[in-house]
């Protein structure tokens, strides 16, 4: 099975120019979500890893299919305004302009590692923030997932200092 073959191309979207990569069908795929999973557990060893993060929200079914795998935690990183409670937040460029992200500051305990779940890196931005707030709570990134990387952006440069492994490459 080729995830290419399953991940959806929407020209246009979310404006005009943009090529956007879809991974919904490859959720709405059981054999293409085992796969996904499968072929993730092959780069995570279970010492690497106490919990995992989904970035909001596209990285929220790979963090949770991930964490059932390894029968672990997971947490997620999410836009500002969306966690209850006390949060830390980051803000942070995006290629339309900035965003802010929050974690809740009880998510972690001090020292646990953390693998950063997303569907796409693309220029590194998000990851990065994500990474800061896993940090900032207590957390040591352990490495980062992907389905895609869209590798013309170099989102890669972004989260040189951590380990990351895309399935997908355009």
């Amino acid at each position: 099975m080729n995830l290419k073959d399953i991940i959806a191309e929407i020209p246009d979207f979310p404006k005009k120019g943009i090529l956007f990569r879809d991974i919904s069908p490859v959720l709405r795929d059981p054999a293409a979500l085992s796969l996904v999973v499968d072929e993730l557990a092959k780069v995570i060893h279970p010492s690497e890893v106490d919990v995992f993060a989904g970035i909001e929200s596209r990285g929220f079914p790979l963090a949770c299919a991930l964490a059932l795998r390894y029968n672990k935690g997971m947490i997620m990183i999410r836009k500002q305004g969306k966690l209850p409670g006390v949060t830390h937040k980051v803000s942070y460029n995006i290629e339309y302009g900035t965003a802010v992200m929050e974690i809740q500051a009880n998510a972690l305990k001090k020292g646990q590692k953390v693998y950063i779940c997303d569907d796409l890196l693309a220029t590194g931005g998000t990851a990065k923030a994500a990474a800061k707030l896993v940090e900032k709570v207590g957390g040591q990134v352990s490495g980062f997932v992907f389905i895609i990387e869209l590798t013309d952006l170099k989102g890669s440069k972004a989260i040189k200092d951590y380990k990351y492994n895309a399935l997908v490459k355009y």
